[in-house]
Parts: C-alpha cells; sequence; structure tokens
C-alpha cells in the first residue's frame, strides 16, 4: 500500500494547482493511514545524527546520575523518563521497552502555566549535559514544528476550512520534544511478541518523526539487523479488512512522518484518524534504537469536540461530550503512567472543605 507523500513547497506556493496538489495527497494520507510523509521539510540531518550522539552519551549515563532529571513531580513532561514508566492505555499494562528526554522548544506560556503547572513546567537540562544535547533538541523540536505548521495549514485546505483553522488553535500550545531510546533485549525476549513500543494512537494533533537509527550491540550506529523491527500502522478498517492492515511505515529517504493524533480525529469527527501504530523489536538481541518525535498540541483551553462541518450526528454520538483539551491532557497521562492517578482530583471543584470550616468558625475564604 503506497502511502503517498507531500511536498511542502507545494502547501507554501502560490499555485493553486500545486496546493491543491499537496492538499490531496494529505486528504488520502490522513484519511486512510492518518500518516503522510514529508519532504522539504527544513530538518537538518546532520544536526539529527550529532543530537543522537550526544543522547547516546547521556543514556549511557548511570541511572544515579540521571535520576534527579526524572521528574514525576511534573508527570515527566520535562526531562528523564526512566524505564518501564510509561504503559500504551491498550498495551495490557506492559511498560514500552525505552528511556526518553522531553523539552519544550519554545517557552511556556505563563498565564497557561498557572492553569495547568504540569503540563506547561520549565525544560530541565542537567548542568554538564553532552554538547549539543540541549541546543540540539532545541533546534529540532522547532525545525518539526515549524513542518507541522505546514501541514496543519494544508489539512485545513484539505478540508474546505479556513488555512489557520488548526494552526490557530496551537498557539500557545504544550508542545513537546522527545528524544527516545529503545532498549535491546535479551536472548530470551527476542522472537517472544514483546515489542519497542505497544501499539497506540497519540493523543495530541500532531505527531512529526524525524526518522531514527539502530545502534548495534556495541552502541555503534548501524543498518536495521532484520526486517522485522521498526514502525508499523494500522490503516483504517473496510468491509475487506474489518481489522485494518498493518502497514510498515518506513519514509522515503529525505523524508520525515507525520501522524494523526486524537485531537485532530476528534476536530474533524474521525475524517482524519489517529493512527493505531507499534514499534517492533528485532529478532536478535542486544540491538537498541533511537528516534525523535515531536508533538504539537491545541492550547489547553481548546474544547475537543467536532469543529461544526464535521458535527453530524454519528461525530457527536462519538466524540461527544465535549472535553476541555487540558482536562483531556490531564486524563491521558494518567492513563498512560506518567501522572498519578491523584492528578484527577484536580479535575472539579475542590473546595468542598469551605462551608465545615466556615461553620467551625474557620477563616478559610
Amino acid at each position: 500500500m503506497n502511502i503517498p507523500t507531500v511536498d511542502l513547497t507545494d502547501l507554501s506556493s502560490k499555485d493553486p494547482a500545486r496546493v491543491e496538489r499537496g492538499a490531496a495527497a494529505i486528504r488520502e494520507a490522513f484519511g486512510v493511514f492518518g500518516l503522510v510523509y514529508v519532504k522539504n521539510h527544513g530538518v537538518d540531518a546532520q544536526a539529527l545524527e550529532r543530537f543522537y550522539d550526544a543522547f547516546r552519551t547521556f543514556v549511557s549515563w548511570p541511572a544515579e546520575a540521571k535520576r534527579p532529571y526524572g521528574r514525576a513531580d511534573i508527570w515527566y513532561q520535562r526531562g528523564w523518563t526512566p524505564p518501564n514508566t510509561e504503559v500504551a492505555v491498550a498495551g495490557n499494562g506492559q511498560p514500552d521497552f525505552k528511556e526518553c528526554y522531553f523539552a519544550a522548544p519554545y517557552p511556556s506560556d505563563e498565564s497557561s502555566a498557572l492553569e495547568f503547572p504540569q503540563i506547561y513546567p520549565e525544560n530541565v537540562w542537567p548542568p554538564d549535559a553532552p554538547p549539543f544535547f540541549q541546543e540540539g533538541l532545541l533546534s529540532l523540536g522547532r525545525s518539526l514544528h515549524e513542518a507541522g505548521l505546514g501541514l496543519l495549514r494544508g489539512a485545513a485546505v484539505a478540508l474546505g476550512l479556513p488555512e489557520t483553522s488548526f494552526a490557530d488553535l496551537c498557539q500557545r500550545g504544550p508542545h513537546v520534544t522527545r528524544a527516545l531510546q529503545y532498549l535491546p533485549l535479551t536472548s530470551s525476549q527476542v522472537n517472544t511478541g514483546i515489542v519497542w513500543g505497544e501499539e497506540h494512537t497519540d493523543f495530541n494533533l500532531l505527531t512529526l518523526l524525524p526518522g531514527g537509527r539502530f545502534l548495534d550491540p556495541q552502541e555503534q550506529p548501524a543498518r536495521s539487523p532484520d526486517d522485522k523491527s521498526g514502525l508499523y500502522l494500522r490503516t483504517r478498517p473496510t468491509p475487506e479488512d474489518p481489522k485494518g492492515r498493518m502497514v510498515r511505515g518506513t519514509a522515503p529517504a529525505g523524508c520525515i512522518v507525520a501522524q494523526v493524533g486524537q485531537q485532530l480525529e476528534i476536530l474533524t469527527g474521525g475524517t482524519f484518524l489517529a493512527t493505531p501504530h507499534v514499534i517492533t523489536a528485532p529478532g536478535v538481541p542486544g540491538w537498541q534504537r533511537q528516534s525523535a518525535a515531536h508533538f504539537m498540541h491545541v492550547h489547553t483551553n481548546t474544547v475537543l469536540f467536532p469543529l461544526s462541518k464535521f458535527r453530524t450526528p454519528d461525530a457527536v454520538r462519538n466524540y461527544a461530550p465535549p472535553v476541555l483539551a487540558g482536562t483531556y491532557d490531564i486524563k491521558t497521562l494518567v492513563d498512560i503512567g506518567l501522572a498519578p492517578s491523584s492528578a484527577l482530583d484536580q479535575l472539579g471543584y475542590r473546595h468542598y472543605d469551605r462551608l465545615n470550616q466556615m461553620r467551625a468558625g474557620g477563616t478559610k475564604s
């Protein structure tokens, strides 16, 4: 099955025929696969390799040295995520075989940080970070974000919406860039059904993936050891394929990947579908993989519900009730194990004790 490729220069062109060519690619790619390949995206391939080298050095530090940057108090939304922390919602409780590092490529919005402090925290950096670690992750995130804004404008055009419909919702959003290191499996773990990342859909608006690389058992960059490992996605169900089809998501040379998230699915009433995807591991032990992802979000005060154009009875039934994006974020972070279940206590009214204190002669206001 051929996943379409969109050229960002088509979408930014003043030529209506080129714009429509790009929009048509997005309509098919996001509508059938939930994923599109992107060329002329502006991501520096050499800088990406430099960053992966720096990240490899950080990952090699002892766990004790990394632990201060594993911030459970901010729900791991910045800094280091230790192994065996995150669990895919549909992963049957099996933590992903990975460790990660989160950073926001742009400063957090101050008013939003007051409302959602764990979703808009300040970045966390080791003072002795490897060279190009901080700079590389931030510059990668900004390049991916700009490519994503171009895609979102194209997606709006593809659906007959005003060009900035989705991009406007992203302003001041809690966008975050993540470096990932998938960990080596042992001889007893390979070929047993264990995967690096369980099948899931992303909960944000749009995910940008710049491509990764394998590390051999000596932790040196190398070609894939077999044809089993990598990104696989599940296509939209059809009468012929009610479970969808599993398709390898390996981008053509020089391209990056963009995936639909749950927020974009909701806003389009399911016209664009959040893509179930899985990261499979090699059939040989000792290999690792490095990758990165940039997650674009709508602003936390956005109401997640199908836009009026897509508000059919089926869409309303499928995506009701409307929910605030920040509330949706908190619920999902609890579901995947990054936020504690007590985070749900923040939702709703928190001052039920006031009357009792007043009746007892207290002064709480």
